[in-house]
């Protein structure tokens, strides 16, 4: 059985110094993200994300919904993050995404949330938008790794990354699951307002390739270490199908496994704009899939 990066991490008395550096990118001014809202996160003071010094977990549990890969006998080991750095109109966890809810944690509570999945068989740990507590995250690894958390570390997020804050989490991640949202940036600024959306995704997952690599699977099909990218297919081509499954194959690589998604459907403020108040129909999911084909990519999941 493969052992999880973070471990060697922490054996060579590492992650103190991952921690240290984290926590310098949410104060004084915080530039976690590419939002870069420049609040002092460790002063209480809050952003985009409304987060200050305390990750608020929604809620935590095995997952069987998730990719194949993922899931196996046991589920994915899932913890919700509330709140986002990107806030998308349409979120399908909109209420999780768009509110404070559940409960803030010390990171002893974190890892002892990670120890309770690790009970429970989860194959791995999914941390599902992270982005904006990547050092609350960290902070909980430690007391974690002491409790006995040897399992695979999942950063399942919307692929508007700094590639800065990436670079922490190199040796600590082992699969990294972006979204890749938007082609064009006119979308983006539509319904999640940030005017550079393409250009931070593109960054983000060559910085996750470098880190992890393709997706490899272990003798029984389960994830274990690299890259697995998320597609979600919008009505009238909205998220830019083509374009982005020809970058995945061209610049990131041919064998990278990607997950082409059919379950849109309007949620939260959705139904306020014509353009994306319906779901796909079959016709817009068999394009994006045949423009994965055509592109080069033969490592498709489907859900």
């Amino acid at each position: 059985m493969r052992q999880p990066s973070y471990l060697s991490l922490y054996r060579e008395g590492k992650l103190q110094e991952r921690i240290e550096r984290a926590l310098a990118l949410i104060s004084p001014a915080c530039r976690l993200c590419p939002r870069n809202c420049k609040v002092d996160r460790l002063a209480g003071k809050t952003g985009i994300c409304r987060t200050g010094d305390k990750a608020y977990v929604a809620s935590y549990a095995p997952h069987f919904g998730e990719e194949a890969p993922l899931v196996g006998t046991y589920g994915s080991g899932t913890i919700f993050f509330s709140s986002c750095n990107l806030l998308c109109s349409f979120c399908q966890n909109y209420e999780i995404s768009h509110h404070l809810v559940g409960k803030a944690l010390e990171p002893a509570e974190l890892a002892a949330v990670m120890i309770s999945l690790k009970k429970m068989h989860c194959h791995n740990i999914n941390f599902v938008t992270p982005t904006h507590v990547v050092p609350q995250i960290l902070q909980a690894l430690i007391p974690a790794i002491e409790l006995g958390l040897d399992a695979p570390l999942v950063y399942n997020c919307g692929g508007y990354e700094s590639v800065e804050t990436l670079e922490l989490l190199e040796g600590i991640v082992d699969i990294y699951m972006p979204d890749f949202k938007f082609w064009d940036n006119v979308w983006a600024e539509r319904f999640c307002h940030v005017s550079d959306y393409r250009e931070q995704a593109k960054k983000a997952l060559k910085e996750m390739h470098r880190q992890v690599g393709d997706l490899q699977l272990d003798e029984t099909g389960l994830a274990v270490r690299g890259l697995l990218v998320r597609h979600l297919v919008m009505p009238e081509n909205i998220a830019g199908s083509r374009e982005v499954m020809n970058f995945l194959s061209r610049e990131i690589s041919p064998h990278t496994y990607v997950n082409v998604m059919g379950q849109y459907r309007p949620c939260g403020l959705a139904h306020r704009d014509d353009r994306i108040n319906r779901r796909i129909t079959a016709v817009e999911l068999a394009e994006a899939v045949k423009a994965a084909f055509h592109a080069g990519l033969y490592r498709l999941d489907e859900y």
